[in-house]
């Protein structure tokens, strides 16, 4: 009975061990309200979700645990397959078979902002191969206008987001191909005036979620959605909301 139980307590462990969510890496970037970085802490929507469900599931993830990369950087990581959980990634048919996902976080709106002054009209996705177009590599606002037929050639990429906004600013790109409520927010930042910019197409409407790469095993995803599930189903997701709406 004594070597019954020392089995069963083994396998116990063992189940523990391989679904431990402090395993995983976690990367996120620079895109508020939903993850960013203020006086030395990491902070947003997604972050702080992430922090709840993961002591939930009880494997809390401490803040100083998750890495702030440039997007492309963290991206090519959770392709790559290297235990990796990014945040906060808009899930879409081109990168559904990529990750695996647990969420969603929240909606998330995929737009073109334009300078009011310039009267750009875009009648469909179309009208967007006309113009020089600012985005983020290997950003979702990136792959949209690439499907959308805009030429590589039209598209200025950059690491950041702030550069971006800035590039807007003095017309060194016409338009640019971002989550809505996170360009307002970088451009409100940089001291960019967003009364001056205007939202001429949406591209996707959405949602965010966390994606792991695809070599995460299912236990570890299971018990990460049961830990999101617990913190959104408790109430306690909306008094996170409320702290950045």
């Amino acid at each position: 009975m004594k070597k019954l139980l020392s089995f069963v307590a083994l396998i116990f462990s063992l189940q523990v061990f391989a679904a431990d969510l402090t395993k995983l890496e976690y990367i996120t970037e620079t895109y508020p309200p939903y993850n960013f970085k203020e006086e030395g802490k990491l902070k947003g929507i997604a972050v702080e979700l992430l922090e709840a469900a993961t002591k939930a599931a009880g494997h809390p993830v401490k803040n100083s645990d998750i890495k702030l990369q440039p997007w492309a950087r963290g991206y090519r990581q959770a392709l790559s397959g290297k235990m990796t959980a990014l945040f906060s990634t808009s899930r879409t048919e081109e990168r559904e078979s990529k990750f695996q996902w647990v969420g969603p976080i929240t909606d998330t709106r995929i737009v073109v902002w334009a300078p009011k002054a310039k009267g750009i009209k875009i009648g469909s996705a179309a009208d967007l191969k006309s113009y020089k177009i600012g985005a983020i590599r290997d950003d979702v606002g990136e792959q949209l206008v690439k499907a959308a037929g805009v030429p590589e050639g039209n598209i200025k990429l950059s690491p950041k987001p702030e550069a971006v906004a800035k590039k807007l600013q003095s017309g060194r790109v016409d338009l640019w191909a971002y989550e809505e409520n996170v360009a307002a927010f970088i451009m409100k930042a940089n001291g960019i005036n967003t009364a001056d910019f205007e939202v001429v197409h949406v591209l996707k409407e959405a949602k965010l979620f966390y994606s792991l790469s695809k070599d995460v095993p299912g236990d570890i995803v299971s018990k990460l959605q049961g830990g999101v599930d617990k913190v959104k189903s408790s109430g306690d997701f909306d008094k996170i909301l409320s702290k950045y709406r």
